[in-house]
């Protein structure tokens, strides 16, 4: 669930940030109104420009409820990239029209336009290019089906020849609905999209290689062990089963190292959450596992990496085991299946 900032400026405004939020509470919404215009379930503020900085680091959408013009003032001291900008989206006080202005596609912005402008019953304003059209988004796919973009300039003549009418090649070896009609299943285009690493061999000219979001990274580690060396061992495994790491989406060991500070310190500078299991979870987990007597001696099962990446992807193991310095590894891939209709929102 994206964090979500709306901010306003007047009474009008203020009323319609509580009605944004009170009809979108399947979002984790935070009100900030000016001091002379706020209410007990809102955070008053006097600096518009300073807030607007603290927000930016800390929120993934900011919905102004004022004037565009205001809005991209206090926006453009802090913009730095469509990868790392937030979603920024304006509402007019009356409320008639939602306007996504920043991040369009990769954060999302204008789907959520078009989420609140549902509730609140406006009309959404799309200026983006293949949007206006009905044209497929290379960036919006990525983002939807927690993709990677590696290559971002590959992105971008990608969607120009999107609009220049021509036929983009899509190669997938995970299940995937109904195709866009600029898509095609093909080797004979110039331009491609490879939903997979770059190790995969390409026959496009040009390439948007898509690697997936879903690698759970199971990891056992003795007490006391520093984040750094549990940052090298996952690093050499990877590295050594030709995976990246940034296709890591959680982490995943045994309830006895929930509090484990080298673990949890990793987690928080690698941004992955961490799910733990009770050694009684981890037996159930289905599999051929490299087990340990001294391993069940201690923590009542004979395999803490593999058995919880498996447990926790609900899929296959595609690193086994790697013992480094006091730190096991694993790795197991999530089911997925590719899906072209999804939204961020």
């Amino acid at each position: 669930m994206k964090k979500t900032a709306v901010i306003s400026l007047t009474e009008r405004g203020r009323a319609l940030s509580a009605f944004i939020k009170q009809t979108t509470a399947d979002h984790e919404i935070t009100r900030f109104c000016f001091r002379r215009h706020t209410d007990d379930d809102a955070f008053s503020f006097d600096d518009m420009a300073s807030l607007t900085g603290e927000l930016f680091k800390d929120y993934d959408v900011l919905v102004f409820v004022c004037a565009a013009g205001i809005a991209f003032r206090m926006c453009a001291p802090y913009l730095v990239s469509k990868q790392t900008d937030p979603a920024v989206i304006v509402i007019g006080e009356q409320g008639t029209h939602v306007i996504p202005v920043l991040s369009g596609h990769i954060g999302g912005a204008n789907a959520f336009a078009e989420h609140i402008a549902e509730k609140i019953g406006a009309e959404a304003v799309i200026t983006t290019a293949t949007d206006t059209g009905g044209r497929f988004s290379p960036d919006s796919f990525a983002a939807a089906n927690d993709l990677i973009i590696t290559d971002f300039d590959a992105a971008k003549k990608i969607a120009a020849a999107v609009l220049e009418g021509k036929k983009i090649g899509f190669k997938c070896d995970h299940p995937y609905g109904v195709i866009p009609d600029d898509l095609v299943i093909s080797d004979d285009t110039e331009y491609g999209i490879i939903v997979g690493e770059s190790s995969v061999p390409s026959p496009y000219s040009t390439t948007l290689y898509l690697p997936l979001k879903n690698i759970v990274v199971g990891i056992g580690c003795k007490k006391g062990t520093p984040a750094e060396n549990i940052s090298e061992a996952v690093s050499r495994a990877f590295t050594e089963n030709g995976i990246s790491p940034v296709r890591i989406c959680k982490a995943a060991s045994i309830d006895l190292k929930a509090d484990e500070a080298g673990l949890l310190e990793y987690c928080h500078k690698t941004g992955v959450p961490l799910v733990t299991y009770s050694s009684e979870e981890l037996i159930k987990a289905e599999g051929d596992f490299t087990e340990s007597e001294f391993v069940r001696s201690v923590t009542g099962t004979g395999n803490v990496c593999e058995r919880s990446a498996v447990l926790c992807s609900g899929g296959k193991l595609v690193i086994r085991k790697t013992a480094f310095n006091g730190v096991t590894v694993a790795a197991a891939e999530m089911p997925v299946r590719i899906d072209f209709s999804k939204k961020v929102i």
